[in-house]
């Protein structure tokens, strides 16, 4: 397993395809971790170097103490990239991971060259919203939380089924202390000011059943950044990778080439 000390923190992190090919950094959404993309690294372009990595408190990755901004989750995608030698990427995040990609490319735009938000947007819930959640996994666990998570995640019609049952379990192995983090992080987040002054290749992508960031939410987004490509996935929730990996993988795969990256 692959790791990297940032000083502060330990990224686990994963590889797949040339190490010289065109750079694609993939990150994860809150309370998974990089096994959000299994199902679409194989499905994405063969050249691309495609590099994916454990936010910190999840999977495999360590968690500094005391509370996180969204700063230092910027910093850690940011010192990873580094590290490896990554510039002139393609960035593609889902959920807080579009929110990560937001910040570094308006931070670093020397290191990214595009951008794949996908269900995410400049702001997601509000403050009440996350300090519920996360003094309800303080009181009960991650059990708490994972069963309502699951629903606003998945289509209806897919929530009794194996990947979603498969990912209510990793929600809940997950630390509650990593998940408080990263929930205290997004709640502290409003990019609306930032993101709109963007000027670089994008695609937003929505799901037409996620019930974390519903597609009008997400195409307020693809508005404010001038010449991004909107994609509605529609039998999509909240995880495209998971629940519509190959049209999630098309969509990604027409934009790399449409911006000439592959």
């Amino acid at each position: 397993m692959p790791f990297l000390p940032l000083g502060d923190v330990v990224l686990h992190w994963q590889q797949s395809g040339p190490a010289d090919g065109p750079p694609v950094l993939l990150i994860h959404a809150l309370g998974s971790d990089l096994r959000l993309f299994d199902a679409v690294v194989p499905l994405l372009p063969a050249g691309a170097r495609i590099v994916r990595f454990d936010l910190r408190g999840h999977g495999a990755s360590s968690l500094p103490p005391g509370p996180a901004a969204m700063g230092a989750l910027i910093r850690d995608a940011e010192r990873l990239m580094e590290g490896l030698g990554l510039t002139g990427a393609v960035v593609a995040g889902v959920s807080v991971g579009g929110m990560i990609a937001q910040g570094l490319a308006v931070k670093r735009l020397d290191l990214v060259r595009g951008l794949v938000l996908s269900n995410t947007a400049v702001k997601i819930a509000t403050p009440a919203i996350w300090d519920e959640r996360i003094a309800a996994v303080r009181a009960g666990g991650m059990a708490a939380i994972a069963a309502a998570t699951i629903d606003r995640w998945f289509a209806r019609a897919r929530r009794a089924g194996p990947e979603a049952q498969l990912w209510q379990d990793r929600l809940e192995a997950c630390t509650v202390e990593g998940y408080a983090a990263v929930a205290a992080a997004i709640a502290g987040t409003d990019f609306l000011t930032p993101t709109s002054g963007l000027r670089l290749p994008a695609l937003v992508i929505a799901g037409g059943h996620d019930g974390s960031t519903p597609p009008d939410l997400v195409r307020e987004l693809a508005d404010l950044i001038p010449g991004a490509r909107f994609a509605l996935i529609r039998g999509a929730g909240h995880v495209p990778p998971v629940d519509e990996p190959g049209a999630w993988a098309a969509e990604v795969t027409g934009f790399l080439r449409a911006i000439g990256h592959v």
